[in-house]
């Protein structure tokens, strides 16, 4: 009798934003194409080693950039990266910055999010099964740790926390918005990081974000309305910062968790075991079967 596949090898997740579409210098490269309970992924996940360690990368929008922020499966994309042995996720996202002190081209590490997107499904539960994780601290602190070392050793300006601010898109602000959001004292504002993030921690995988500030949105005064032509000028200079960054981080990046992330799902499921509808456990076998496995049935006697 066959025994169990053997788990693959822990990895570290890389979803690469608007101009990062691939990683330089990985190693081993090999293409998986998934299948998920919740549809198809944005692309194909590339694997692969850099520094020694397993890295798996999928391009956010899918390379070409062919989808929306409101389009992308998000559930699908944090899915495959679990099935894959990700339990931790870089998430690198073009921004605006909302703050004067946060110019274009820096880097920004935010440690909340605001989420202002209404027309994504923003959990794996539900149908029968309901589970509320905690999500005051969203960000890894210690994932956070090693990307703000690797950014301050590449010489990269970087700011540490702050709020990111995620609204629905595809369209940018409008003025009155931006004025708004300013007043929300909010960092930098962008279309994908939720609910990613909430995805991240019910799979309980550690999660953190390298923003790439690209403009100051359309609140300056100073400097011009935002505009694609603009975005892309700046981060073909981000992209590359961030290249640097992600090659200093990635060995020892996901090594440690100081928040809870790898454990959120623990006490968080409130469905009683015995009412959990047997679709509901098929679907969601990857996420609970490490703290809550099918109860057992007892043998009938004969």
């Amino acid at each position: 009798m066959r025994g169990k596949a053997a788990p693959p090898e822990p990895a570290l997740g890389v979803i690469g934003g608007s101009g990062l579409y691939e990683i330089d210098g990985l190693e081993d490269v090999r293409w998986a194409r998934l299948t998920t309970p919740f549809g198809a992924p944005s692309d194909a996940y590339c694997t692969g080693r850099l520094g020694g360690r397993r890295v798996v990368f999928l391009a956010r929008h899918g390379r070409g950039h062919r989808h929306t922020p409101s389009e992308l499966n998000f559930r699908a994309n944090v899915h495959g990266l679990k099935q894959l042995g990700v339990h931790a996720i870089i998430s690198i996202s073009a921004v605006g910055s909302m703050k004067e002190e946060i110019q274009p081209q820096d880097l920004v590490l935010p440690d909340q999010f605001y989420d202002l997107t209404r027309r994504r499904v923003s959990s794996f539960f539900g149908d029968g099964i309901v589970a509320h994780v905690g999500m005051a601290h969203p960000v890894c602190e210690a994932l956070g740790d090693v990307l703000e070392k690797a950014a301050r050793s590449a010489g990269t300006r970087v700011h540490r926390g702050g709020t990111y601010l995620c609204i629905e898109g595809p369209q940018f602000s409008t003025q009155g918005e931006s004025l708004v959001h300013r007043q929300w004292g909010v960092s930098v504002i962008g279309m994908t990081n939720m609910p990613e993030a909430k995805l991240a921690r019910e799979a309980e995988m550690c999660y953190a974000t390298l923003a790439l500030a690209t403009d100051y949105d359309v609140w300056h005064p100073d400097h011009d309305a935002v505009t694609v032509e603009g975005v892309v000028a700046n981060l073909t200079q981000n992209v590359a910062r961030a290249r640097d960054v992600l090659r200093r981080a990635v060995p020892t990046a996901g090594d440690e968790c100081r928040t809870g992330c790898r454990t959120a799902l623990k006490t968080a499921i409130i469905t009683r075991p015995e009412a959990i509808p047997a679709a509901a456990r098929r679907r969601l076998a990857l996420l609970l079967e490490r703290h809550h496995p099918a109860p057992r049935r007892g043998r009938r006697r004969g």
